[in-house]
């Protein structure tokens, strides 16, 4: 126990610096982003074509508003300054860190488009394009996962360990894809996105220190107090808006740790709005494409949530309440389904 007492106290340590250095970053972020004006541009149609006239209506106010994007450039920059100095390890801090690093090239991409592109109708990169990079990356990161760490087996909790042999390559490569595009698809409220994410990080913390996953430990806590600093300005009404570059690059960091902590299958309960999120969506989707009709007003749920009369505040703040619930279960669940 004072192992793990002490390891916290350094893992704490990380998360304070990491909140520090990313609030001294943040003044050199803003004097760029407004100098060379990083606008946010909403898309004007959805991914099934037809426009966006809910999601536009609910949002003139904000649109109306010069908010920069690419904020979470600060937190990728942070994390990665932070883990090279002082906390690099090939088992535990290699992989989530490319996932980090890789997922915010992607999200980097598709922000550029978004706020010098001529598309004013997709304003970014196409689903298709981005769908496919981001599978490629999780692809990639699933062959060193599997190849180069010699991860095999899939715990299920309450039951046991499975060996997948190659399919564990396939399988990373879903979760890698599934909480990047979910987290992204969560980020549509001021502070909803940050304030889920610095739960599911801080669940996978303990989860990691329970394991003597040390380093990986420290990792999440750094990301943990570099959101923190995000959140800080984020709160509504938002400074600015983390993009895909911080939405991408989270998410896919948040696949992989679950999976180096062999807790994948507790991701959706730690995570579990980021699965109502990214659910709803889908839902909306197929709905509409086979069906030919909404079953929400406006997709994912927190737009539904708008429409229907919730403030955006109260939206968030229930969100958050909701995550920390499930976020605690969930780490409840990984100590008492291995005992």
């Amino acid at each position: 126990m004072q192992i793990i007492a002490d390891r916290m106290m350094d893992a704490t340590l990380f998360s304070i610096v990491g909140f520090f250095l990313a609030m001294v970053l943040t003044p050199i972020y803003t004097y760029f982003a407004y100098k060379y004006k990083f606008w946010k541009r909403q898309r004007s149609a959805a991914v099934t074509g037809e426009k966006l006239e809910v999601f536009n209506k609910l949002h003139a106010k904000k649109m109306q508003r010069n908010i920069p994007t690419m904020a979470g450039l600060i937190g990728v920059l942070t994390v990665i300054i932070i883990t090279v100095a002082f906390n690099l390890n090939r088992e535990q801090t290699w992989l989530p860190l490319a996932a980090l690093a890789g997922g915010a090239a992607l999200g980097l991409i598709d922000d550029i488009l978004n706020v010098w592109g001529h598309d004013i109708k997709n304003a970014g990169l196409r689903a298709p394009v981005k769908f496919a990079l981001i599978i490629g990356l999780g692809l990639v990161l699933g062959w060193f996962f599997y190849y180069k760490l010699g991860h095999t087996d899939l715990w299920i909790p309450y039951i046991g360990t499975f060996n997948l042999g190659w399919l564990m390559i396939p399988l990373f490569a879903f979760a890698v894809v599934a909480s990047g595009n979910a987290v992204n698809i969560s980020d549509g409220l001021d502070g909803l996105a940050g304030g889920l994410l610095i739960m599911s990080y801080g669940a996978f913390g303990l989860i990691s220190l329970i394991q003597g996953r040390y380093s990986l430990a420290a990792f999440c806590f750094t990301a943990l107090g570099t959101l923190l600093a995000y959140v800080w300005f984020n709160v509504y009404p938002a400074r600015f808006f983390m993009g895909d570059v911080g939405s991408f690059a989270w998410g896919t960091a948040l696949g992989v740790v679950a999976m180096l902590t062999d807790s994948l299958l507790l991701l959706p309960v730690i995570g579990f709005l980021f699965v109502v999120e990214a659910g709803s969506s889908l839902i909306q989707i197929i709905s509409k494409k086979f069906f030919g009709r909404k079953i929400f007003i406006s997709a994912p749920i927190h737009h539904h949530l708008e429409a229907k009369g919730w403030e955006e505040t109260k939206i968030t703040m229930r969100f958050w309440v909701i995550a920390a619930v499930t976020a605690a279960i969930g780490v409840m669940m990984a100590m008492a389904a291995r005992v």
